[in-house]
C-alpha cells in the first residue's frame, strides 16, 4: 500500500436543518433526475426544502403534517411535493400539505406478536410493544407517479393471505391503488428504498436481524411487477447515473461491490483491508471497513467512507474510489473537519451532516462545476 494521494473538496454550500434535532431525525437529500429536496422528519411535521431554490438564494419549503410520530414508521416525499407518503406500523397513508388524506393502503401489522387488522393508528398509540415493531418502507419513482411500498401481509384487506408474508407492492401514487406485487421471501426488522432513474425500476434492502440482509432489484413493465434477489446479506447502496450499475456492500462492511443493474451480477469490488491505509492514529485495534453509505459522483467515480470505523479517532474519513476499476483514487480532504457518512446530493455532488444534526454541507471535488 503506497502514499496516499489526497483529494480536495470544495463547499458548495451549507444549508440550516429545518427542525428541531433533539425532537427530528437527521435531515438527509432525496434526488431524482431535475430534482433535489432536503428532507426532515419531525413527530409532528415532515419538511421539504427544494435544494436548488436554495442554493439560487430562493426560500422554498413544504411542510406536511406527520399521522403518527417518527418512531412509528418511515416516510417518503414525492418529486413535485404535492404529497408525503408514510409508511407505519399498519397501514401507507399519502398526505397533501394542507393535512388531508390523499388515501390510505392498510396492511398486517408489523408488530409480529399481533395479528389486528388496524383502522387507525390510535388503537395501538399507547402500547408498548408497538412502539417497537418491525418496519417496511416506500419511495416515490423519479417522476412521481409510482410509490414502492415494503409491507406486511394482508394488504388492502386481501383475503387469504399468510400474516407472516411480505410483500413489495407498487402503488399509483395518484390514488394509491395496488398495481402490482411479489412476495419478498423476507423477515424484516427494517428496510430501505434506494431509487433508481428510470421510475420503473428500484432497489430494496431488507434487514432481517442475524437472520441475514436480502438485496432486491425490482422492475414494473406496466402489467407486472418482478423483483430478482441479488444477494442475501447486501446493503443497496447507490445507483449509477447512467441507472446501469449497483453499488452495495456487505453486511460485514468488508467489501464494496459493482453490479449490473440489469441482473444484479458482480463485476467488481474493493476490500476495505487491502485498499484502506490504517488511521494515521491507529494502534492496529480494530479493523478497516466500509460505512454503509456511499455515492457516485460521476459514472465513473464513487465516494465513499470509513467514519464509522475511524469515529474513534475523530474527523470522519472519506475516499474518492474509480468506478471502472475499482480502485482507491486518494483521500478526500475538507477544509474543515466533517463527521459521519457520505450520502449522494445528485447533481455530481455528496452531503455530510454536521455532527450536531443543525446543517447539511454539499460538497463536490475541488475543480467541478
Amino acid at each position: 500500500m503506497g502514499r496516499t494521494v489526497v483529494v480536495a473538496a470544495r463547499l458548495v454550500t451549507t444549508i440550516a436543518a429545518p427542525l428541531d434535532p433533539a425532537s427530528s431525525e437527521a435531515p438527509r437529500v432525496l434526488h431524482w433526475p431535475g430534482r433535489r429536496l432536503l428532507v426532515q422528519r419531525g413527530d409532528t411535521e415532515v419538511v421539504a426544502l427544494d435544494l436548488d431554490a436554495c442554493l439560487a438564494g430562493r426560500a422554498s419549503e413544504v411542510r406536511f403534517p406527520a399521522p403518527w410520530p417518527r418512531r412509528f414508521g418511515t416516510v417518503a416525499v414525492s418529486p413535485g411535493r404535492d404529497a408525503a407518503v408514510f409508511a407505519g406500523v399498519h397501514a401507507v397513508r399519502s398526505v397533501e400539505a394542507s393535512g388531508a388524506t390523499r388515501w390510505e393502503v392498510r396492511h398486517g401489522c408489523w408488530y409480529g406478536g399481533c395479528s389486528l387488522a388496524h383502522s387507525s393508528f390510535d388503537e395501538y398509540a399507547l402500547d408498548e410493544d408497538h412502539r417497537y415493531a418491525d418496519s417496511g418502507s416506500v419511495a416515490v419513482g423519479a417522476d412521481g407517479g409510482l410509490v414502492w411500498a415494503h409491507v406486511r401481509a394482508p394488504l388492502g384487506g386481501d383475503a387469504g393471505a399468510e400474516g407472516d408474508q411480505e410483500l413489495w407492492a407498487v402503488l399509483d401514487a395518484a390514488d394509491g391503488r395496488v398495481l402490482g406485487r411479489v412476495d419478498t421471501m423476507t423477515a424484516a426488522s427494517g428496510s430501505e428504498h434506494t431509487p433508481h432513474p428510470d421510475p420503473t425500476r428500484m432497489g430494496l434492502s431488507v434487514g432481517e436481524g442475524e437472520e441475514g440482509s436480502p438485496a432486491l432489484w425490482g422492475r414494473w413493465d406496466g402489467q407486472r411487477l418482478t423483483a430478482v434477489q441479488i444477494g442475501t446479506e447486501l446493503v443497496l447502496l447507490a445507483v449509477s447515473p447512467s441507472g446501469g450499475h449497483l453499488l452495495t456492500v456487505d453486511v460485514g462492511q468488508w467489501s464494496l461491490s459493482l453490479h449490473r443493474a440489469e441482473d444484479g451480477s458482480l463485476l467488481r469490488e474493493l476490500d476495505a483491508r487491502d485498499a484502506v491505509p490504517p488511521h494515521p492514529r491507529s494502534t492496529g485495534e480494530g479493523r478497516v471497513y466500509w460505512d454503509c453509505d456511499a455515492a457516485f459522483v460521476d459514472q465513473d467515480t464513487i465516494v465513499a467512507g470509513t467514519s464509522e470505523c475511524a469515529a474513534r479517532y475523530g474527523a470522519a474519513r472519506h475516499w474518492l474510489v474509480d468506478a471502472r476499476g475499482t480502485a482507491l483514487r486518494g483521500e478526500v480532504s475538507y477544509p474543515f473537519p466533517v463527521s459521519g457518512p457520505v450520502r449522494s446530493a445528485g447533481d455530481g455532488a455528496w452531503y455530510t451532516v454536521s455532527e450536531d444534526r443543525t446543517s447539511v454541507h454539499l460538497w463536490k471535488p475541488a475543480g467541478e462545476n
